[in-house]
């Protein structure tokens, strides 16, 4: 499985929608341009053969495919047309039964098929021990920070110096002023090593949110100078602070600095890994 681009991916992710829960949705008639068919009577099929392997994989039909009726204006007159809000899950079979001579179904299948698996890890994550914990969300949040960079770049970011101006904003508004200096003092970091790598994952989540939406705002609302996209960072970061106040949670600046860095976590699990392997191979020997 390839990996996909920041530009790659935001083809996808602009078009996704979330319901007041939460959930996550595609609508079929925004799909299908991106995934390069002109014509609705061409997706449409592709759409029941994928109604079809959802029914062959003993899923729900009308839960991944729920057909939703919209009003549109066509000339002078108003007609009402069939659309569907698809699941991940649906549009990764779409993609699957799509025409494989399209560049960008194969872009697609690659998409959908990591937020499919990432879905999974999710619904897994509460059975996570801490250590995995961190893994999954810092993966995240390593995406997430490149899609940020190039949306930053094109809101106006692009010197080194502005870039990091930036950065420094968005931890400001969320560690209560705290700049990047003050938080790699008070978790007593040596120089090289990084925050993100050393955050908890309740402190990776709220970097995570950060990040994610400062990204989507500066481009909803196309911002296009440094000092209002540094503007948007401060702000996001303090939105997000200010939501934890309001649960009572704890202020990130206040969580425990884990021990282990993501860094050694993961040459641990490529350890264990390597050993895995060898132990296999020494069965096969044997």
């Amino acid at each position: 499985m390839s990996t996909l681009s920041a530009r790659e991916y935001k083809c996808f992710e602009d078009i996704k929608r979330t319901r007041p829960d939460g959930t996550e949705y595609w609508t079929a008639r925004e799909l299908a341009p991106v995934l390069d068919y002109a014509k609705w009577e061409n997706f449409y099929k592709v759409i029941k053969r994928a109604m079809i392997a959802c029914e062959n994989s003993g899923r729900s039909v009308s839960d991944d495919f729920p057909e939703v009726r919209k009003i549109v204006e066509a000339g002078a007159t108003r007609k009402t047309i069939s659309d569907y809000e698809l699941s991940r899950y649906a549009c990764y079979l779409i993609v699957q039964n799509g025409d494989p001579r399209k560049e960008v179904i194969a872009l697609g299948q690659t998409y959908f098929a990591i937020q499919t698996y990432r879905q999974e890890v999710a619904d897994r994550f509460n059975q996570l021990d801490e250590d995995s914990r961190r893994l999954v969300v810092r993966g995240d949040i390593k995406q997430w920070n490149q899609l940020l960079a190039e949306t930053a770049r094109s809101a106006g970011v692009i010197t080194a110096e502005e870039f990091a101006i930036f950065q420094n904003a968005g931890y400001m508004g969320l560690y209560g002023g705290m700049t990047v200096d003050d938080i790699h003092r008070r978790k007593g970091l040596a120089i090289g090593q990084k925050i993100l790598d050393y955050m908890g994952s309740t402190e990776l989540i709220a970097s995570l949110f950060r990040i994610s939406q400062t990204e989507e705002k500066l481009r909803k609302d196309q911002v296009s100078t440094p000092n209002a996209a540094t503007a948007v960072h401060y702000a996001v970061g303090n939105e997000v602070r200010e939501a934890i106040r309001k649960i009572d949670g704890t202020m990130p600046e206040d969580l425990p600095t884990p021990e282990k860095s993501i860094a050694q976590l993961e040459r641990e699990q490529m350890e264990r890994l390597k050993q895995k392997a060898v132990d296999g191979q020494l069965m096969l020997d044997e």
